[in-house]
């Protein structure tokens, strides 16, 4: 998402700082193209009119015009205006006053609320939170059922809601279940029509004067642009929304429904969702999607992912098996076991800053995830001996890992070559001392302090 968007903004900003002086008419014909970009990315007609007049008035502004990098300083205000169109700040739950607080999710059907609940619930667990997860929705076949089985798959409590019940009986029953359960959060997954009708709307306000929750969160599949955010716009309107959360963030869609619906609702989106797993839901920081969308990357987030996934103590230990030339295609394995963990491969690239402009001048291809899958077929049709010890692979051996990984010989010599290329590295990185071998060479060993010295 936002992957055509931030090719069209960065082109034309680039030809604003590649100018020694601006002047009103390269600015405005910067803004047309500015306009244009956001209109074809599927942003509400208002919010483009309004983000490009304000860009306008400051871009023009003599402190701007006067300083030595003009250009720089109109990139720079792009990027401001881009954030306080997100939303300015990040904003986070507010599950403070009585317990258990109620978190209420609402929106269309299909929007992925049910999902959502699941992927809220074990964000929240990760927080030191105890969630009961509550299915309310008894009009759509197998939705009860969807979330005790998403429940079931992280280990949580879920309501025993049945499908003839009243949904406003089932939220009452839940939050004394959850009381029951020493459960802090209820996380109620309510009914969603496939348009906004009385009906649906009547149910949920009886719901929310039942349970008072302390958040409304609207569920809004990003894929559906402008309509999630004129859906928005009703739901707030007749429920007071707190908050958004967008689904399908990992999509290819052009993305204006995020860019508009903080601006025309005036409720901040709160999550995001970028992934099918049960860990992919992030917390949205405008900053760091303005950041991503202008090409500047979001090394943040990649460290928080990094962080998520990685153990501190087989860190440890892979650093001391590469300070003694002791690492195996088995930990090359793990590593790109933890790659995937990460997310997707796309999207991980787009946080590395200048990586969009580097795809752009050297054409680069996108990532192929596949590839690491491929990888690991072949590491696994190894033997222990030859995951241990790449040296003993010959003809025969290669051929046996090709047949046994569903892949060629040629596929197998490839990992084995990237293998091999990258203890090379390890090898000179370390002799300058990158992982603590102090350039000292391996083998050989260190020359004792004679006794009685420095004690």
């Amino acid at each position: 998402m936002f992957e055509n968007l931030s090719d069209r903004l960065n082109s034309t900003l680039k030809k604003l700082r590649g100018h020694g002086k601006l002047t009103d008419s390269n600015i405005k014909e910067a803004m047309d193209e500015v306009r244009l970009a956001l209109l074809e990315a599927d942003v509400n007609y208002q919010v483009v009119k309004d983000f490009i007049a304000t860009v306008s008035e400051k871009a023009v502004g003599s402190e701007v015009l006067s300083s030595l990098a003009p250009g720089q300083q109109v990139v720079k205000i792009v990027h401001q205006q881009l954030i306080e169109l997100l939303g300015g700040t990040t904003e986070g739950l507010d599950l403070k006053g009585p317990q258990p607080a109620v978190i209420m999710l609402v929106g269309l059907q299909g929007s992925g609320k049910t999902t959502t609940s699941a992927k809220l619930a074990r964000f929240l667990q990760k927080q030191g939170r105890r969630p009961y997860l509550v299915p309310a929705d008894v009009y759509r076949p197998a939705a009860i059922e969807q979330l005790k089985v998403l429940g079931g798959n992280l280990a949580m409590p879920v309501h025993p809601s049945e499908p003839g019940q009243d949904p406003v009986d089932i939220c009452r029953a839940a939050v004394e279940g959850a009381k029951g359960r020493n459960c802090d959060t209820l996380i109620v997954d309510t009914a969603g029509r496939l348009h906004v009708d009385k009906e649906l709307m009547g149910e949920l306000e009886r719901i929310k004067a039942k349970i008072r929750p302390a958040e409304i969160l609207f569920v809004a599949d990003a894929m559906t642009g402008q309509d999630a955010v004129t859906v928005a716009a009703k739901f707030n309107e007749d429920l007071a929304l707190s908050g958004v959360v967008l689904t399908k963030m990992d999509g290819d869609a052009r993305g204006g429904g995020a860019l508009s619906i903080k601006k025309v609702t005036g409720r901040p989106i709160k999550f995001v969702g970028v992934g099918e797993g049960l860990d992919a839901l992030d917390v949205f920081h405008p900053d760091r999607l303005a950041s991503r969308i202008l090409g500047m990357g979001d090394m943040l987030s990649l460290i928080e992912k990094a962080e998520e996934v990685v153990d501190r103590k087989k860190a440890e230990k892979l650093a001391k098996k590469i300070r003694s030339n002791s690492f195996t295609l088995e930990d090359f394995q793990g590593q790109i076991q933890q790659i995937k963990k990460m997310g997707n491969l796309d999207q991980l690239m787009a946080m590395v800053p200048g990586m969009n402009k580097l795809k752009q001048t050297n054409n680069l291809p996108k990532p192929d995830e596949s590839e690491l899958g491929r990888i690991e077929a072949i590491i696994n049709s190894m033997t222990v001996q030859e995951r241990r010890r790449y040296d003993i692979i010959n003809s025969s051996r290669r051929q046996r890992i090709a047949r046994g990984s569903g892949t060629t010989v040629q596929d197998v010599n490839k990992v084995i070559k990237s293998y091999a290329d990258m203890l090379k590295m390890m090898k000179k990185m370390k002799g300058k001392g990158v992982f603590g071998g102090g350039g000292a060479p391996v083998g050989k060993k260190k020359r004792k302090k004679p006794k009685g010295l420095f004690r």
